[in-house]
């Protein structure tokens, strides 16, 4: 009689270490799995998205000179970028352009600067949406005109896409 309690006590015991057991990893185990496949999600989001500046120019006529072409009474350079990848680009505030004279680049803040300048802003050619295959035109704003010279442009989309274009003026 003896060997059945003592068996049926250890039964018991067992069955109760293993649910405390299972309720310890199962959400362990279930947070790994949620974080492997926001990572896969992440990863396939990046390797879905891809641009590619086409062109960029500053607004100087043939001979050097500024000629405000868009009559903001500010000089701009205009970077396009089109969306070559598979998936839409959302959130283009949060983007991030590097722009500057070769070798000496800073990072330009998006929209009003409260500083002054420079600073830029987005367009896309349709829609509201960058989309693939839309094209986005970056405008860079500066109070005055740039120096002539070579100056190197780097797009960083939201989720770390990345394009650079080397352009002379």
């Amino acid at each position: 009689m003896d060997k059945v309690i003592t068996t049926a006590l250890l039964i018991v015991i067992s069955m109760v270490l293993a649910l405390v057991l299972f309720n310890a990893a199962y959400p362990a185990i279930n947070q790994g799995g949620d974080a492997i496949n926001n990572m896969a999600s992440r990863q396939e989001d990046r390797m879905k998205s891809e641009i590619s500046i086409i062109h960029a120019a500053g607004e100087l006529d043939s001979t050097g000179q500024w000629q405000d072409t868009n009559g903001d009474g500010q000089f701009n350079v205009f970077v396009w970028v089109k969306n070559t990848g598979a998936t839409t680009i959302s959130a283009l505030n949060t983007a991030d352009l590097f722009f500057g004279r070769e070798g000496n680049f800073v990072r330009i803040p998006y929209g009003s600067n409260p500083n002054g300048f420079p600073f830029w802003t987005a367009s896309l050619a349709s829609g509201s949406d960058w989309t693939p295959t839309n094209t986005l035109q970056i405008t860079l704003h500066y109070g005055s005109p740039l120096q002539t010279g070579r100056y190197y442009v780097k797009v960083t989309t939201p989720n770390g896409i990345v394009d650079q274009y080397f352009l002379g003026m």
